[in-house]
């Protein structure tokens, strides 16, 4: 993951001395599945047995194929594109992106994506750079928290079409490089599953997960899908969730993540927001990157509030903004 760039703060038109006032006075009542924290912490847990999935490696074969099986006995239609990708320094890579389509021929529809990959090495540790790490919450968290949305997708048909894109090849960049992260996601926005497909927005999760997190309002999203990410941040204020989903800035301004939502926005042309915990001077969290980043940082209270804030979205007014 990316680059982050941290910039003074940018005056929004519709910001936020009112939100939580007025939110709190909203009584919501959504018919929404509840969401299992259990079953998306069991996802996360099973992703990071196969192993750090680097691309070109067995771990990715293996948990490409599994994360394909269980897709295809929950969504309507199920889409695999691979590919060669080309990496920093000339490396040519598999990429495997997997799409799971859930009521297609719906004309309103809602994008939901995630990376899969991990990392090849910790370069953030402070000793041994070229350590694997698990990629518990960088990749496998937000995987962990759209396996159990499905899960909820199929007992529970959602009235409008969604689409959940796990994309791959998403971190294997590096920051010097332009437009060396997002491979996957990079070669969906041209070559999208379906000719000519689009969404009324979409919705990033990574680093999902982890425990103390707190979504901060990101400056892309801001620039490109304001509306859509306010509105989520209300419907996770509203529904209990305010310590996570935060309305104020970070101390050094909103933070410019290149994240798979920014090639989302850009190339795609899919307004699209990214759900990432960042630390209250923009920062990512202390184990991006290093080899901390294993099942000791996720929290099953993270996943509930990401996880339940999707389903009340999904099955309350999803384009009410």
């Amino acid at each position: 993951m990316r680059r982050l760039i941290l910039l003074a703060a940018i005056t929004f038109a519709a910001c936020n001395n009112s939100n939580k006032n007025t939110e709190e006075e909203k009584n919501v009542t959504v018919d929404a599945p509840v969401f299992s924290a259990d079953t998306a912490y069991a996802a996360v847990e099973k992703q990071v047995a196969f192993g750090p999935r680097i691309p070109g490696s067995p771990a990715q074969e293996a948990c490409a194929a599994w994360l394909i099986g269980y897709f295809k006995t929950l969504a309507d239609t199920v889409y695999v594109q691979r590919t060669k990708v080309i990496a920093p320094k000339k490396k040519e890579l598999p990429c495997i992106n997997i799409i799971a389509s859930f009521n297609p021929a719906a004309k309103n529809r809602v994008l939901l994506f995630s990376h899969w990959d991990t990392r090849p090495f910790a370069d953030k540790d402070a000793f041994d750079k070229k350590k694997q790490l698990d990629g518990a919450d960088d990749g496998a968290s937000g995987v962990g928290v759209l396996m159990e949305v499905a899960r909820q997708f199929h007992a529970k048909k959602p009235a409008i079409g969604v689409d959940i894109l796990l994309t791959d090849v998403e971190d294997y960049g590096e920051s010097d490089v332009a437009d060396s992260y997002c491979l996957g996601t990079q070669y969906w926005a041209k070559n999208p599953h379906i000719n000519g497909y689009t969404a009324q927005y979409g919705i990033l999760l990574d680093m999902v997960g982890g425990r103390n997190a707190s979504f901060y309002m990101e400056g892309h999203s801001k620039q490109y899908a304001y509306p859509q990410m306010k509105m989520f941040w209300d419907v996770a204020n509203t529904i209990g969730y305010s310590d996570l989903f935060r309305y104020e800035e970070s101390l050094g301004g909103p933070a410019f993540i290149t994240d798979d939502h920014a090639y989302v926005n850009t190339l795609a042309k899919i307004p699209s927001f990214d759900i990432i915990a960042t630390q209250p001077k923009g920062d990512f969290m202390p184990h991006h990157h290093t080899s901390n980043d294993n099942m000791s940082v996720i929290d099953k209270k993270t996943l509930q509030g990401v996880g339940q804030t999707i389903l009340h979205v999904i099955y309350g007014e999803p384009f009410n903004y």
